[in-house]
């Protein structure tokens, strides 16, 4: 999904969704350097799930051990 940063708004970034609405964000999840105009992708990263699910399940299964 792609977004665009409309304008910042004290802590939050309003942006525009690919269906034409507008949210706001907290700044927390913009990348820094980023300004207004400027397109965001936002992902699944299916290779750091896939090893966080890893980490979960070994710590899981060392607690029966």
């Amino acid at each position: 999904m792609k977004v665009i940063i409309d304008r910042f708004e004290e802590d939050y970034a309003i942006v525009e969704l690919e269906n034409k609405k507008m949210i706001s964000m907290p700044k927390e999840l913009i990348p820094k350097g980023a300004k207004e105009g400027m397109v965001i992708n936002i992902s699944i990263d299916l290779d750091e799930t896939k090893k966080r699910e890893e980490i979960l399940k070994k710590l899981a299964d060392s607690l029966w051990d």
